[in-house]
């Protein structure tokens, strides 16, 4: 199918709602930015222009920050009963999937990645998500302290904790899955009972501003959800540093963390940060291969590599090296490679030229450095931001491509000898977001998994999440923890009451 005849194919509502214009979500309202500006949105598939955006910067941020703070001091919203709030989590949670045919379509046009997997994973995971977000307004408990103050013999004392929203929060999601982070970062949130203000990627604004639409139906009180289209540099650095801001949480580069985290030093606001990662993957000399091979290729592979924690680089046993990546090289053969409408597509473009030309520099800078290409190595020769499937071997550990993180389908692969060498060169990195282990061996888990740096260690999997499971990193993979309680607590404070008697 051409271009051409595959956007035309698309939905009427899809159409319909990319060609209107698209405004921020200012207190309930889609307004107009203050400077009147506007930004294009392109289709990673073609490279055309899909629709036009408002583009927020620091005006339109103080504008978002009053009426979320009106929205979290208002009763409406912060007297609302607990089972109110879970309620409404589920009725977004139900008008998402209610109209998840169009959100799937939009995320791919957004985005590129396949609308077969947009709507069967991206959507699916942020329903999920939103419903066990649900599940916490009324759990959220305190607990009562059994104090005893040995300098105050005679006294007596009641002691108790509750838990309450941080308050106004700023939250900057990437565009690798818009959609989903978006979920990650609003549900958590709502939840504890803050205000907030989300800013979309530039390069991805679309489906949080459909988002924005159903929220407002669901019937969230205004203010309460404000969201920002624009560019980091104005946009994201204004919510940063912005003193009427109580918390920032920002999924990105760890580059941009750095520059958040100097900017929220202003008020002393509270930081979530869920940076970069090169994660390992290590296969050991008993893995199945009949496992390990797709589940390393699937690692790297899986949304064009463009995740956090893909499985980057890969460690093989010299004894199974050649085989495991003749095999995962294979696979890397057989993606089928189009725009993401197409039904048969099974890996789509990068999401922007931008990225295209940091993936194959990187991929040039190894090839320039002694390494050689199994599979892939450059950039197709199509419309579009198409990058192929790349496994690099002969690596060593001082190249960039073993140490930066590439956010693409390139994968650097390197034989070992023993489990203590791995373990070595699987935490040599500034990264520690993830890691996953491929063995028969219980015992050698035991005793890998411990010694890896890493927030998460998937076993004979990779890449796989849960709504109640945390996920985050170490060292300069970010701080705190997304998902499960762990999230709800980042979006709260804990109080201390102590009563005399």
């Amino acid at each position: 199918m051409t271009a051409d005849n595959i956007l035309g194919s698309i939905r009427q509502d899809t159409r319909d709602f990319l060609a209107k214009p698209l405004k921020l979500l200012i207190g309930g309202r889609w307004v107009d930015a203050v400077s009147g500006k506007t930004f294009p949105v392109y289709d990673p598939g073609t490279g055309r222009q899909i629709a036009s955006v408002a583009e927020a910067d620091a005006a339109d941020v103080d504008r978002a920050v009053a009426a979320a703070r009106a929205a979290f001091e208002s009763k409406a919203w912060r007297d609302m009963k607990a089972c109110d709030r879970e309620r409404l989590l589920h009725r977004l949670a139900d008008l998402i999937e209610a109209n998840a045919d169009q959100l799937a379509e939009l995320e791919s046009l957004d985005n590129g990645k396949s609308v077969m997997m947009a709507r069967h994973l991206d959507i699916v995971a942020a329903v999920d998500f939103i419903r066990y977000m649900a599940g916490w307004p009324t759990k959220n408990e305190g607990a009562t302290i059994p104090v005893s103050m040995p300098y105050v013999p005679d006294g007596k004392f009641f002691a108790y904790t509750q838990r309450e929203p941080v308050g106004v929060v700023g939250q900057i999601i990437p565009w690798n899955f818009p959609l989903l982070m978006a979920a990650w970062k609003l549900a958590p949130a709502l939840a504890a009972g803050c205000a907030t203000i989300l800013k979309p990627a530039e390069q991805t604004p679309v489906t949080a501003l459909r988002i924005g639409e159903l929220i407002l139906e669901a019937g969230f009180p205004e203010g309460v959800v404000n969201i920002l289209p624009g560019y980091g540099h104005t946009a994201g650095a204004a919510i940063a540093a912005h003193a009427g801001i109580d918390k920032v949480a920002f999924t990105g580069s760890t580059e941009v963390g750095r520059l958040i985290t100097q900017a929220a030093m202003g008020n002393l606001k509270k930081v979530t940060l869920e940076l970069g990662g090169k994660s390992p993957a290590i296969v050991l000399d008993d893995a199945d291969l009949d496992i390990a091979i797709p589940g390393a290729a699937m690692a790297i592979f899986f949304n064009q590599g463009q995740v956090c924690a893909a499985g980057s680089r890969l460690y093989v046993h010299k004894s199974i090296f050649d085989k495991v990546i003749d095999g995962v090289a294979g696979a890397a053969k057989q993606f089928s490679i189009g725009h993401g409408l197409s039904p048969t597509t099974q890996m789509g473009p990068l999401v922007s030229e931008e990225q295209v030309k940091r993936v194959c520099g990187y991929i040039d800078g190894g090839l320039a450095d002694g390494a050689k290409a199994v599979v892939g190595g450059r950039r197709l020769d199509q419309p579009g931001y198409f990058v192929e499937p790349t496994v690099l071997v002969n690596t060593q550990p001082s190249m960039k491509v073993v140490q930066e993180e590439i956010f693409g389908p390139v994968v650097v692969a390197m034989p070992y000898s023993d489990l203590d060498e791995v373990v070595a060169a699987a935490n040599n990195s500034i990264y520690g977001l993830a890691a996953s282990i491929w063995t028969r061996d219980v015992s050698k888990v035991h005793r890998i998994a411990p010694a890896l740096k890493a927030g998460t260690v998937w076993v004979n999997c990779h890449g796989l999440v849960d709504a109640a499971m945390p996920f985050g990193g170490y060292k300069q993979s970010g701080w705190g923890r997304e998902l499960g309680k762990a999230a709800i607590d980042g979006y709260t404070e804990t109080k201390s009451v102590c009563l005399a008697y």
